[in-house]
């Protein structure tokens, strides 16, 4: 697991691991206590190093690991009781296959996201040591490296990715910025298309075509959101243009 500032979930995200053999947190100097938290875990290896990126920073733990298997969670995902044994019995009886994605529900607070643009969410989260590695020109919304066959496990991983409305708006800028410098090193530039028809396509596009309106006012929101998250992007790297060197 990599963190930064995940005080409101540590604890119970590491109680959803009891059947790993060994958890290693990889913690960006966290400021809220996440880090002295993780310290009094006897269960747990907890190390500090400065973020750079995500592909980055998952990289460098997963160089940590000591397993066969890894499995990588984030502070805001659960394991249902289902999913820990599923996952145990996958690692024991592989048949071959050495990536695993699995398929995550997305929580608006306590209520489960069926629309939206989040119904068909799948992630790689589990994979042998070696195999693989996530790819370094994806800043955010990082990709494993991994061409062979893979298999997605069948019960849902639980995503807790929004708690409020001003943190999950903190965390598209985040992503965004991150974007505008992948955006940045290849070389593209924005213009009124990315500022006004690509925000406004993931809006109907998730919002009239992937059903959010059956979301309710939930669905609204994330939808609103999610657009807002690609307008941002290119704002971002439209200042990054303007700051770089000629």
């Amino acid at each position: 697991m990599i963190t930064f500032n995940e005080i409101k979930h540590i604890e119970e995200v590491i109680s959803n691991l009891t059947f790993a053999e060994e958890i290693i947190v990889v913690d960006s100097y966290s400021t809220d206590g996440t880090f002295e938290k993780l310290s009094e875990m006897q269960n747990v290896k907890v190390i500090l190093r400065e973020f750079k990126n995500f592909a980055d920073q998952r990289n460098y733990a997963i160089e940590q690991a000591n397993c066969e298997w890894i499995f990588f969670i984030d502070a805001d995902e659960r394991l249902t009781p289902e999913l820990q044994n599923e996952i145990v019995e996958t690692v024991n009886q592989p048949n071959g296959i050495e990536a695993f994605k699995f398929p995550r529900k997305f929580m608006f607070n306590d209520k489960m996201m069926r629309f939206s643009g989040l119904q068909t969410d799948q992630v790689f989260r589990l994979f042998k040591k070696g195999v693989t590695k996530y790819r370094e020109d994806k800043l955010v919304h990082e990709l494993l490296d991994f061409t062979g066959d893979f298999k997605v496990l069948k019960h849902d991983m639980l995503h807790y990715s929004f708690s409020d409305y001003a943190s999950y708006k903190r965390k598209t800028e985040h992503y965004g910025l991150l974007k505008a410098q992948e955006l940045l090193k290849k070389g593209k530039r924005p213009n009124w298309f990315h500022f006004y028809i690509k925000p406004a396509y993931k809006f109907l596009t998730n919002y009239i075509f992937r059903l959010g309106f059956l979301d309710g006012k939930e669905g609204y929101t994330i939808c609103t959101l999610n657009a807002y998250g690609v307008f941002y992007r290119y704002k971002a790297l439209e200042n990054l243009l303007s700051t770089s060197p000629k």
